[in-house]
Order: C-alpha cells, then structure tokens, then sequence
C-alpha cells in the first residue's frame, strides 16, 4: 500500500444506471468487497484512488467508483423502522418543526395507541422528546399539536431524496460526479 491505511479507500456503489444504490446510508463498500467485485467481473470501475495494492504478480489500483454490472431494482416499499420514519421526516419534530440528532428524536402515535392508533406509516411521526411529552395521550386536534406534514407511507424514491439532503461527513472528490444529478452544471 503506497500511501496510509486501507480503511481509507470506500468506492462508492452505483447501480447499473449509475446512480447510487442509496444515498442514505451511502451506498459505499469497502476495498476488499470491491476487489473481489472486480475480481468476479460484477462492477466495472469508474475512478480509481492512487492508492494500490499488491499481489505477488503485479499492482491493482484501488477503485474510488464502480458499478454494477446487472441492474439491482430498488424495493418498491420501503421497510417501516424507527430510522426510514425519521428520514421520511427529515429528522425534524413534526409538530415544533426543530430538527434534532437522532439520539434526540423519538416517534409519536398521531392517534394514542390508548385511544387505538396503530404503528403504522400513516400515523407515526417524527416528534423530540418537548413535543411527544406535551402531546401525550391526547388526540392532535384537541390540543392543537397537529403534525406539519401528514404522516403516509413514502415510496422508496422519496426516501431517497430525503437522503440527498444529508450528505456524510466524507465525500471523494470522484464520487461528487455521481452523487448531486440535479446540481448546475458549469459553464
């Protein structure tokens, strides 16, 4: 290895009509699983890292972009969890509109469970700690804590777009290329 430790060297992972397999996590894999991908002649290799590493025949450089080779179609319906609920919700307080860190969030039942809610989708909401105490086992209307945007199922492209919007820490500069379709493009 030429340069610093492998852990350092993700490639991130598009499908095979380039664009990421999810933005939210990012779809990122590490350098072993994507040398073994190409290995396999899974992935193609978009951009490479300067990084390499060595068999004891010859050097590979570290792939930084690849992509499938067969098309993976996304789930129509995304899986109802605590963290895809606050996604949908753009980690915000449905009813003070705040956002908070996700240690900070918890979900509220629209209609009480006491008073028959479900958990389901379509009467789960993204509330913080303030908001869900005030609310309690009342119903919305009557203490006027109604939620900003009405709680329902969204596909897993809205889920994906909600991701867009909160970039992680880290971005290779080959990777931007692939990550922001609807940025302006220079002229």
């Amino acid at each position: 290895m030429a340069d610093g430790s492998m852990l350092n060297y993700p490639a991130l992972v598009l499908n095979a009509d380039f664009r990421p397999l999810s933005y939210f996590p990012l779809s990122l894999w590490s350098w072993q699983d994507t040398m073994k991908a190409v290995w396999l002649d899974r992935v193609s290799i978009l951009s490479e890292y300067e990084a390499e590493v060595h068999s004891p025949q010859r050097a590979f450089r570290l792939p930084s972009v690849i992509a499938l080779k067969d098309y993976i179609p996304s789930a129509r319906k995304p899986a109802f969890t605590r963290f895809n609920v606050f996604l949908r919700d753009n980690f915000s307080c449905q009813y003070c509109g705040e956002k908070f860190p996700t240690h900070d969030l918890t979900f509220d039942h629209v209609i009480p469970r006491c008073k028959g809610g479900r958990t389901t989708w379509e009467n789960v909401v993204t509330a913080c700690g303030v908001c869900n105490l005030r609310k309690g086992p009342h119903l919305p209307h009557r203490i006027g804590m109604i939620p900003r945007q009405p709680p329902e199922r969204p596909t897993s492209w809205k889920l994906q777009e909600n991701g867009r919007a909160f970039p992680p820490n880290y971005l290779h500069e080959s990777w931007r290329d692939y990550l922001y379709w609807d940025t302006e493009l220079e002229s």
